[in-house]
């Protein structure tokens, strides 16, 4: 029943936005030959504009990746994705100094999109890259999620306009240095910008008050799911890896795994020797020292090892930033 309700909740906070692009669109058109009718369309396409869902994009600091140069990553990816039962990225892109790896679809196209962190990604053994790139691929959201989370950004927004508007910053600080240089001659509190901005402050929050109410019913709704959507991604990753070693994934993403990387980077080391110390702390157990960093048959050490010559460049080049994580 939740559910259901977070649903319908959701698609009238969308309908509320695609209602404000109508009625611009409808006011211009209708009435062509008025400047107010132009001033109030115009406004409200603004306002639906600035309410629209927002697609996902690339982070600015990611490089996309062509296949010819990174065939083995993609071959990996591919056959993780297929054994979780996602659509395969058709484009993987890495980050030099973000940790997290994520996958989503991008863009108008929503094309499925790969994204490394090349520092944990350095740090990991063939079975615990498997692991991450089948947490990554889980983490994906359902056409349901999207349309809550939508919502919810749609309101966040509505909140920021109407309950957080002050005064300008630039002109109290202009009004305090003129007040300072007169010796308080030039001090006039109560002038008509500071009125008309008390009871524009005012009318937000009277406006607002729906917009909040309408959020936390939301945000409750959307938390009540969020169990049954853990479960979901759960269920997605042991596809590919056991819960025992979900949970050892999460375990080293808490940072156990940088600081001896930084530290090495800082010595002046480079890749190879990094990646080698990496792995033989893997082989590290409580029952003794493993032969060969644990592997998986979606990711053998050959095939791991070559996607490293494939990544080299860009590790030596993440390596010099290491220090800039925190």
């Amino acid at each position: 029943m939740k559910r259901l309700l977070a649903l319908l909740l959701a698609l009238l906070v969308h309908l509320m936005t695609l209602a404000f692009l109508v009625l611009g669109a409808w006011t211009i058109l209708a009435h062509a030959d008025s400047l107010l009718a132009w001033l109030l369309g115009g406004l409200c396409l603004a306002i639906g504009w600035v309410l629209r869902p927002r697609l996902a994009r690339l982070p600015a600091d990611a490089e996309t990746l062509e296949h010819d140069s990174a065939p083995e990553l993609y071959a990996v990816a591919e056959r993780v994705a297929d054994r979780v039962g996602v659509t395969r990225p058709r484009k993987i892109a890495i980050r030099d100094l973000a940790a997290e790896t994520g996958y989503d679809r991008v863009g108008l196209a929503r094309t499925p999109v790969l994204v490394v962190g090349l520092p944990l990604w350095l740090a990991l053994p063939p079975r615990q890259r498997v692991t991450l790139l089948a947490s990554a691929y889980a983490r994906v959201p359902t056409g349901e999620e999207l349309i809550v989370g939508g919502a919810l950004d749609t309101l966040e927004a509505w909140r920021d306009a109407l309950m957080e508007a002050g005064p300008l910053r630039v002109r109290e600080e202009a009004h305090t240095t003129i007040t300072a240089a007169s010796l308080g001659v030039a001090d006039q509190p109560g002038t008509a910008y500071e009125v008309a901005g008390f009871f524009g402050r005012l009318l937000g929050r009277v406006l607002g008050a729906p917009v909040l109410l309408m959020r936390y019913a939301l945000s409750r709704l959307a938390r009540a799911g969020e169990p049954r959507t853990r479960e979901r991604r759960q269920a997605l990753t042991r596809r590919v890896a056991s819960a025992a070693e979900q949970a050892e994934l999460e375990e080293l993403r808490s940072g156990g795994y940088l600081a001896p990387m930084q530290a090495a980077a800082l010595r002046g080391e480079n890749a190879a020797s990094i990646r080698q110390a990496a792995l033989a702390r893997s082989r590290l157990t409580a029952d003794g020292v493993l032969a060969a960093a644990p592997h998986c048959d979606l990711l053998g050490t050959r095939a791991s090892e070559r996607i490293d010559d494939e990544l080299q460049t860009y590790y030596a080049r993440a390596i010099r930033g290491f220090g800039l994580i925190s």
